[in-house]
């Protein structure tokens, strides 16, 4: 048998970005179903995003205080069993207790559970693996993320076309596959050894006590902002802007911006030792601010749809690169700084959406105007990675700014 090596610990945890896109973008394809199948209300089902919401942040603090003492092996193959047992639960539950609404909140725990493990914990195994080019490892991690989720929306799509909505709970049995396969895979890969970074390191507290810390925080925050208020709002500006079908929308909206993402990812992977990974990040910023402005202000639906795609290019990058340029300037913040800042970009995550949505709201329902106002996200977060460079250069291993 060949002797498993780092390679095969990075290819565990991106498989575990792919099963995180599987369990965060399987059950909005569903929520349809469960609303005419089940019965239930879609304010019932707005709780489930609420609770994923909820849980994910929650575990990404959790992380940061517990995880170096816990133990990175239990806790990433508990990721991979908890999305495991939440798909089976989503195909199962819902049909066999007495409140269908009852087993869609333990399935949705569940796979929120496990969802917020991994992405807790995947960066930093990949980011302590002793490979030579770690931001490229990142952006490939990153878009791994990307490839799930244009699979889980084009396969997923088309199992509901040909087979039909009525065997709808097979589908999350069938993609419960991945972490049967994770699971398996991260209980006997080598780990990355990171005792001495937590010894070194002083905890999420040592780090929040850092200005410059908290600067990266609010980034985090703009980045997940960026990303999200298009990718969550594409498939109803694709409908309306383009006036297509919810299915057409769905391949024209999130799918085509997910695959941009992923190329940007690895494109930037291949090409990363020779570019400046803060002037590129301020660039892409700036181009996504650009996306948003084409998008909501192009005289032509054509146009509009070449800027939501410039927006997937653009902020391809901002997450896993911006995790990146943290771990440069504090080189042993381990698992509290991945944490922490997958934290406060899922806070983005979420407040950038609501903002299209609520503006939106009182500008009538136009959504143009909803997305011309997130253009202030990425504009913000360019901003931010021009007033980085006033800072200096990240220091080396042996201390920290």
């Amino acid at each position: 048998m060949k002797r498993l090596n780092y390679r095969h610990t990075v290819t565990a945890c991106c498989l575990g970005s792919v099963t995180m896109a599987a369990t965060t973008n399987l059950p909005p394809l569903l929520f349809l179903i469960f609303h005419e199948s089940l019965g239930v209300s879609l304010g019932r089902i707005t709780l489930l995003i609420t609770l994923n919401f909820l849980i994910q942040l929650t575990v990404d603090l959790l992380a940061a205080l517990f995880a170096d003492r816990v133990g990175y092996r239990p806790l990433l193959v508990g990721s991979a069993v908890l999305s495991l047992l939440g798909l089976l639960a989503l195909g199962t539950l819902p049909r066999m207790l007495p409140s269908p609404m009852v087993g869609l909140l333990i399935a949705d725990v569940l796979y929120s559970l496990g969802g917020g493990l991994a992405e807790a914990l995947v960066s930093p195994t990949v980011e302590a693996c002793p490979t030579r080019n770690k931001v490229a490892m990142m952006g490939f991690l990153h878009s791994f993320y990307c490839w799930g989720t244009v699979a889980v929306i084009l396969l997923s799509t088309a199992y509901l076309a040909l087979v039909g909505k009525e065997l709808w709970w097979l589908l999350p049995m069938l993609w419960a596959i991945l972490p049967i396969v994770d699971a398996v895979m991260l209980a006997i890969v080598p780990l990355p050894e990171m005792g001495e970074e937590r010894a070194e390191g002083g905890g999420a507290r040592r780090l929040l006590r850092r200005p410059l810390f908290w600067g990266f925080l609010l980034m985090m925050t703009l980045t997940g902002a960026s990303e999200l208020s298009m990718s969550q709002w594409a498939s109803a500006f694709a409908e309306s802007g383009l006036r297509v079908t919810k299915a057409v929308g769905d391949l024209a909206g999130p799918c085509l911006f997910a695959a941009l993402m992923g190329i940007m990812r690895v494109f930037y992977a291949v090409r990363s030792e020779r570019i400046d990974l803060r002037r590129w990040l301020c660039v892409s910023s700036a181009a996504a601010a650009v996306g948003y402005l084409l998008a909501t202000l192009a005289p032509h639906p054509a146009l509009s749809l070449v800027g939501c795609g410039i927006t997937g290019l653009a902020v391809g990058m901002l997450w896993p690169g911006l995790l990146s340029l943290a771990a440069s300037y504090f080189p042993h913040g381990g698992t509290p700084l991945f944490s922490v800042c997958a934290l406060f970009g899922d806070l983005g995550c979420s407040v950038g959406p609501t903002v299209v949505g609520m503006v939106a709201e009182g500008a009538g329902g136009a959504l143009s105007t909803g997305l011309l106002v997130a253009a202030v996200f990425p504009a913000l977060l360019a901003l931010g990675l021009l007033l980085l460079g006033a800072v200096g250069r990240p220091k080396k291993a042996g201390g920290e700014p």
